[in-house]
């Protein structure tokens, strides 16, 4: 079984998504929506090379959309590191600059 971490913000991050869902729709939407993504997670660290990569945010991170979200991860011995899941319209650079100084 290959191996799945979940960084703080991408934790944070899936707790926000699934809020916002809930509250702009319903829980059934936001939880079947986490499923969705959880299922992509889960494929991703069965090929952990399968996303883009995006060295121009983070060295060997790699990112693969699920709907208008974005799934960046770095690929571990096993499996994926899971470092963010974000909106595809947020600003992606700035949060990456802020965060992990590139």
């Amino acid at each position: 079984m290959p191996v799945i971490k979940l960084k703080p913000t991408a934790y944070n991050d899936m707790a926000e998504i699934w809020s916002y869902v809930a509250e702009n729709g319903s829980t059934e939407q936001a939880d079947k929506l986490i499923d969705r993504l959880e299922a992509k997670v889960r494929s991703l660290a069965e090929s952990p090379n399968f996303g883009r990569l995006r060295p121009e945010l983070l060295e060997s991170l790699r990112s693969f959309p699920v709907g208008r979200y974005i799934i960046f991860y770095l690929p571990i011995k096993n499996g994926i590191e899971v470092v963010r899941v974000l909106h595809g319209s947020r600003d992606i650079d700035s949060l990456f600059e802020n965060e992990y100084e590139c």
